[in-house]
């Protein structure tokens, strides 16, 4: 195995037998004509995968990818059905938080055992313990039986137990939200300063602005398969549109994604819509009297692609599709950006604009097009959609889409706030 190869996985494939009932399983094992009553369930198919020395790699996919049972195959917490996996060096794994922990044991003695799980002699632990208990910061609690601390010093624990080992191989999984904000700060720049002495990294995550802001290269899942590789961004993309079935196909995703772009274009032609290419919310807050409708709408990023994912920093649109059904003078059309907990970060209408329409027919249609930098923080949003006006001097709702679909604002850089201030900074 090449010196800068540190881990190589060929043809690696994971069976589980799958029973209707728990009878079924004895009835098997003692069935003398070998019939089967168990369904194969694949968690991983056919997986080949190459990681280099000091190359940070991310994975993604939704739940049922195979990412985790990936990443206790490699760690040897599984084996594989068929298949092989070679490591080369010593890796320390983040998957189940203190999964190696003895909860009768005290904070300080889990220390010593997971160093001796490690390979690591008590010398080699004596001169990581000062390092460790530092990055914990649980004071004198370090003395006590761990099955007597809080979730949060639990997790402080295992996790600078991890990652002040020196591992040449660091694999972690979901691991990097763990204590408060102050101490997930401190993990981060722990994460950075591992990746700056060359120490190779996998990194699974449903946080798409960690993966974008710290992988080299992610892989992307599917069901047991690898559906492809590449750089954050372009997976990123792939993933958000598989989530919304814009590629069925599994056979050939990256010849689907280019095929897709031409589909994006001219979708209005073919007489297809926007919206059913986004992942939109099953349980949308829709109201108003329906004078309006907003018929259609898309969110579209720097490419003119539509996609809930933008990158931080680029241009993005908002289109509206609005089909009339009455008469409407001087209808407002706006869109509102609100964080996770529905508080309204950012948003306009046509009426503060200063742009819009003194009179609509019945039987009219039109197409709204909002286009702005995105310059939100990474992270989860949620977009609202609005059709109002005002009627005989009352203001009036022809049709509102609360909280219609999500926005993913992937960030490699993120400041303070909701919103960056793309500050300029000189020194001198």
């Amino acid at each position: 195995m090449d010196n800068d190869l540190m881990i190589e996985i060929r043809d690696l494939t994971k069976v589980y037998k799958m029973y209707d009932k728990p009878i079924d399983r004895l009835k098997e094992s003692l069935s003398i004509t070998h019939k089967q009553y168990s369904k194969d369930f694949y968690a991983l198919s056919n997986i080949n995968l190459e990681i280099h020395r000091g190359e940070n790699i991310g994975i993604i996919g939704t739940n049922g990818a195979g990412k985790s049972t990936l990443l206790k195959i490699i760690t040897g917490v599984l084996s594989p059905t068929s298949g092989t996996v070679k490591v080369n060096g010593k890796i320390s794994a983040l998957l189940e938080l203190g999964a190696g922990f003895n909860p009768e044991y005290t904070g300080l003695e889990n220390i010593y055992l997971n160093g001796t799980m490690m390979g690591y002699t008590r010398e080699e632990v004596n001169a990581k313990v000062d390092g460790i208990l530092q990055f914990a910061d649980i004071g004198e609690f370090i003395h006590q039986p761990v099955k007597t601390y809080s979730s949060g010093m639990f997790a402080r624990l295992a996790f600078a137990v991890a990652i002040n080992v020196e591992p040449e191989i660091l694999i972690v999984d979901e691991a990097l939200s763990v204590g408060d904000v102050f101490f997930q700060a401190k993990c981060y720049k722990k994460f950075e300063e591992l990746k700056a002495n060359g120490t190779t990294i996998l990194f699974v995550s449903h946080d798409l602005s960690s993966i974008n802001k710290y992988c080299d290269k992610v892989v992307f899942m599917n069901k047991g398969n690898k559906i492809a590789e590449g750089v954050p961004k372009d997976m990123i993309d792939l993933y958000k549109k598989y989530q919304v079935n814009q590629i069925p196909s599994l056979s050939d995703p990256l010849v689907e994604e280019e095929n897709m772009l031409d589909e994006v274009t001219s979708v209005k032609q073919q007489g297809g819509l926007w919206k059913v290419q986004l992942s939109l919310n099953p349980h949308i807050n829709e109201y108003g009297n329906m004078m309006g409708e907003i018929f259609d709408f898309a969110i579209l990023d720097e490419k003119n692609r539509i996609t809930n994912t933008l990158s931080k920093g680029s241009e993005f649109t908002i289109k509206m599709h609005v089909k009339f059904y009455s008469a409407i003078e001087d209808p407002i059309f706006a869109f509102t950006i609100l964080n996770m907990q529905g508080t309204e970060l950012a948003g306009t209408n046509t009426m503060l604009e200063n742009i819009g329409l003194l009179q609509v027919e019945a039987g009219e249609e039109r197409t709204i097009t909002f286009t702005q930098p995105i310059d939100l923080q990474g992270g989860s949003y949620l977009l609202s959609l609005g059709l109002t006006g005002y009627r005989n001097g009352e203001f009036t709702v022809y049709h509102r889409l609360y909280e219609v679909c999500d926005i993913i604002v992937v960030s490699a850089k993120n400041s303070v706030g909701y919103y960056d201030m793309n500050s300029r900074i000189t020194i001198e």
